[in-house]
């Protein structure tokens, strides 16, 4: 052991000098010069301190900045406190009267709970104050600063759980202009006259997630703000008041802000980033202004503005204006006394123009006389079908299934006018809420249901009308109700699921305010759309196969179809046939935008939806009901029952009787034999009761 000991020697004069770096390391962090670090953990900076401009104090292991902490540093101009794990409070007056002092900055500091009132107290040359990233729970008072700088700039960022802006928070903190930054906190609520007594240049509350309410006159009291960011809140509405002095107006992701201020609100808007396209044609038609600057507070400055001769930049403006020692320090170039446009962003884009959602006026009078026939007759055949004593056959009961996709469409078309109705001439503040909302997600549910439902119900209608007379003869052959059920189950299952499939992600009723399913942004989507367009004109070409076979074949004497069938297929195949027509251009151009080759705008598209898209919904009641003799029969009978009309039903059932006795004669009864309750006449009290009753309505 004894021969080793010479080689640690040359060790020891590099141990003694680590030594005291050492034993700070083990000690903690140090106070940092020139201030002392007290044993009851203040901190005291004071001065004259000649020569000292910038005092930096980070790591500090203090608790507690206290009242007079930094009495007698005239000459610093700033002071940073960052980076602290034991700074819990700064107590009042510890910024007191530091008459050059320009900055402040207390940051990264999570363990700072308290800024006591009057912390910040006569500090005419201050320009910037920070205070970002700590965990006080009140906004700092800051209105006994009495700043005289121009452009003073707050900044408050990343405090979590400030949870208000109080009323009258940032009066008396400055006497000229102020930029704003109150950003990344947990603000929740903006108090009336929060603003009062400020000339605001700017305003940023961007990325308060969690800021919900902005009183309506939070900047009652209060010069500006030009600019206003309040980009990733969640704000609903924005101040009625104070908005005329905004001429930028940043809103990016502001998912809650669906509805603006009328846009005669902002007098002053030159610049606006929204969320919403919608909310940029609140300012399509807002008339533009050459204004002399750019920001309100500086109207003062007008008519230097005016007066001075303009070189190519800016400099004898400016120099006129503001000292060269305010120029060297302002960061900004707002181009003053140059003419401005109106710029918005972002712009519609052509599945949202700017238009309400029924684009002319013509089409909000058909829409409404379309829904109301739609309605009104469906729900008429739906009734007669439903109540008549006549047993339930194959052709009624698809009737029935008909009238009721029918019905839908009516529906649909009804949500679509009542929503135009409401929002006429302001669509652009509804946009969001209704195309994003349960409103128009049930109008497209309604409309897909609807029309797959239509189509299937014709095509079973058209091949049941084939069977009935190719197997004329063939009685056993013929469709049953117990058939028909399950057919029109699977329409019903099949339908349901088409028009369920946008609401879980398989294009979406959102992307246009008429709620159709238009997205094909995704492939998915792209087959979704396809796979209804094919299967609509698979159905068409069915229909037509089968028409021309029931033509030939009624043309075909040697098969023995009987009358009554003829006249209903000839009568079948010219209705489906124009119904078909009329889809037709529909189909044509969703299949060219399915493909992203749009043939026709959404404004042009509406034409479509109002004049083709439901006009079936309207007339299938009408042609294939109403119109009929069938129908006509079971209506009177039907109004006969409430007293009305007694003389035509009894025609109806004259007619019927005469039909049941001619059939029994020859042998034969038809299958759709009356009931027997029907045969019972009362051709005497029929006659006259009408007369006698004066219960009774007129005879029809």
């Amino acid at each position: 052991m004894g021969r080793r000991a010479p080689a640690l020697q040359p060790l020891l004069p590099l141990l003694l000098l680590l030594a005291p770096t050492l034993q700070g390391a083990l000690r903690g962090p140090r106070c940092p010069e020139p201030c002392n670090c007290l044993s009851d953990g203040a901190l005291r900076c004071t001065g004259p301190r000649p020569g000292l401009i910038c005092l930096s104090l980070t790591y500090l292991p203090v608790k507690v900045i206290p009242s007079q902490a930094f009495r007698g540093l005239n000459e610093v101009i700033k002071i940073e406190i960052s980076q602290s794990d034991s700074l819990e409070r700064i107590e009042a007056n510890a910024f007191d009267s530091l008459l050059n002092l320009s900055e402040i900055l207390i940051q990264n500091t999570k363990t700072l709970a308290f800024i006591e009132p009057g912390a910040f107290i006569n500090l005419p040359r201050l320009k910037y104050l920070s205070i970002c990233n700590t965990g006080i729970q009140t906004l700092p008072d800051v209105t006994k600063i009495f700043s005289s700088e121009f452009n003073f700039i707050l900044e408050i960022c990343d405090n979590l759980y400030i949870t208000t802006i109080p009323g009258n928070a940032f009066q008396g903190m400055n006497n000229e202009s102020v930029t704003l930054k109150l950003y990344g906190n947990g603000f929740k609520e903006v108090q009336s006259h929060a603003f009062n007594g400020t000339t605001l240049i700017s305003l940023e509350l961007k990325e308060n997630v969690h800021l919900e309410k902005m009183h309506s006159r939070a900047f009652q009291g209060a010069t500006g703000p030009s600019i206003l960011d309040i980009s990733s809140t969640k704000l609903q509405v924005l101040p009625s008041y104070g908005l005329e002095s905004i001429q930028t107006l940043i809103a990016t992701a502001s998912y809650s802000l669906k509805i603006l201020p009328g846009r005669e609100k902002f007098t002053s808007l030159l610049d606006a980033t929204l969320t919403y396209p919608s909310h940029c044609c609140a300012f399509r038609n807002l008339p533009t202004k050459e204004q002399n600057f750019s920001f309100s507070v500086f109207e003062n400055f007008s008519k230097q503005c005016e007066s001075t001769v303009r070189k190519p930049n800016n400099e004898t403006l400016y120099s006129a204006i503001f000292a060269e020692s305010e120029l060297s320090a302002w960061d900004y170039d707002y181009g003053f006394c140059s003419p401005k446009t109106f710029r918005c962003t972002p712009e519609p884009d052509a599945f949202n123009p700017c238009e309400d959602i029924m684009g002319y006026d013509f089409l909000r009078v058909l829409i409404w006389l379309i829904n109301i026939l739609a309605i009104v007759g469906n729900l008429t055949v739906l009734f007669v079908l439903l109540t008549s004593h006549y047993k339930l056959t194959v052709p009624r009961f698809l009737m029935c299934n008909l009238s009721f996709a029918d019905f839908c469409m009516g529906l649909y078309l009804l949500l679509i006018a009542s929503v135009d109705s409401q929002t006429k001439g302001q669509y652009y503040n509804h946009a969001i809420d209704w195309q994003t909302g349960s409103g128009c997600s049930a109008a497209g549910f309604f409309t897909v249901f609807a029309s797959e439902l239509s189509v299937y119900t014709l095509a079973v209608i058209t091949i049941e009308r084939w069977h009935t007379i190719a197997y004329a003869v063939q009685l056993n052959q013929k469709m049953r109700l117990r058939h028909a059920i399950p057919i029109m189950l699977g329409g019903w299952l099949f339908s349901t699921l088409i028009a369920l499939l946008p609401l879980v992600g398989v294009s979406n009723y959102m992307k246009v305010s008429i709620c159709l399913p238009m997205d094909v942004e995704t492939t998915l989507s792209q087959v979704y759309i396809l796979t209804i367009l094919m299967l609509n004109v698979i159905a068409f070409i069915i229909i037509c196969a089968c028409y021309i076979k029931i033509y030939f074949s009624v043309q075909n004497p040697k098969l023995m179809a009987t009358n009554k069938d003829t006249k209903i297929a000839k009568k079948m195949a010219i209705l489906i046939f124009t119904n078909f027509t009329c889809m037709a251009p529909i189909s044509f151009f969703a299949i060219s935008a399915a493909f992203k080759v749009p043939l026709i705008t959404v404004t042009n598209s509406k034409v479509l939806l109002v004049l083709f898209y439901p006009v079936n919904s309207c007339a299938n009641p009408f042609l294939y009901a109403i119109f009929t003799k069938a129908f006509r029969r079971d209506f009177f009978l039907l109004l006969s029952k409430l007293g009305c009309c007694q003389h035509r039903a009894e025609l109806y059932r004259k007619k019927e009787f005469s039909a049941y006795t001619s059939n029994c004669k020859n042998g034969f009864i038809g299958s759709n034999k009356p009931s027997h309750s029907s045969l019972k006449l009362s051709t005497l009290h029929c006659q006259y009761s009408v007369v006698h009753n004066k219960t009774f309505c007129k005879d029809c």
